[in-house]
């Protein structure tokens, strides 16, 4: 007996055939690109650390350049320990889930801000040299108006003044928070000190626009994009003061 291609049997089979058949084209497709993808993340990644030390190059060209100026990938945990270092090449997936968590570099703050408490989440530092200095780049993730923003902010070697700062955002308002990730805005927070005259931790405030003056410890906001400015101003405060023991023990030994 021939099948009845008018039926709702045959309607319903075959949508359900098609649905299955598209579902593993798409998983086939997506695990031959997920290497490509990782990979492009990974670069993207290198290129923005890069950025907040002024070292400006195209994601192509961030690999590279990612081994001549970082010599060290440190983790801390909430009280500002060591809790791993790691140097040379950056371990990959293809070395296996437990060696690729331990590497700092593969520390997805944005999902541990989104999902662990404070004192459960690894905290990532970069230790870089360029022109015989040594700074220090550290990751940031909060929140703005539409939803997560996030960047890196370089210390000099003292631990005290910023060198650098690269912010970037996911849904900001064009023109108004979106400006977070302008050079107009990054470049104000250089060389802007993180503590006060009495050595003790200030961060960088975030204030209204053309409040911040010569105070060392102050930038404009952006007009219009008073929201995303503060989360900027929070972000920097709640992530620095957990790299202030470690710099402090520096400073010691």
């Amino acid at each position: 007996m021939g099948v009845n291609k008018d039926s709702n049997g045959f309607t319903f089979g075959f949508a359900i055939a098609m649905v299955v058949v598209v579902g593993v084209v798409l998983a086939i497709t997506a695990m031959g690109l997920k290497p490509f993808q990782q990979e492009n993340v990974q670069q993207e990644k290198m290129q923005n650390i890069l950025a907040a030390i002024n070292v400006n190059v195209s994601r192509n060209e961030a690999k590279t350049q990612f081994y001549d100026f970082i010599v060290e990938r440190v983790a801390l945990n909430y009280q500002g320990e060591v809790i791993e270092e790691k140097d040379g090449d950056i371990i990959t997936l293809d070395d296996g889930q437990e060696a690729f968590e331990s590497d700092p570099f593969n520390v997805d703050v944005k999902k541990e801000y989104r999902g662990l408490p404070a004192e459960d989440r690894s905290y990532p530092m970069y230790i870089c040299e360029k022109d015989d200095e040594r700074f220090y780049v550290i990751p940031l993730v909060g929140k703005g108006l539409w939803g997560p923003i996030w960047g890196f902010v370089s210390l000099y070697g003292d631990g005290e003044t910023i060198y650098g700062a690269n912010f970037d955002h996911k849904s900001e308002t064009p023109g108004l928070g979106a400006e977070i990730s302008l050079p107009s805005f990054e470049e104000k927070f250089e060389e802007r000190s993180i503590f006060d005259k009495s050595g003790e931790f200030a961060s960088v405030r975030v204030v209204k626009a053309g409040k911040a003056g010569d105070d060392p410890h102050k930038v404009d906001g952006i007009t219009g994009g008073t929201i995303t400015s503060v989360g900027v101003d929070e972000m920097l405060k709640r992530t620095l003061q957990i790299y202030i023991p470690y710099f402090e023990n520096n400073k010691k030994s």
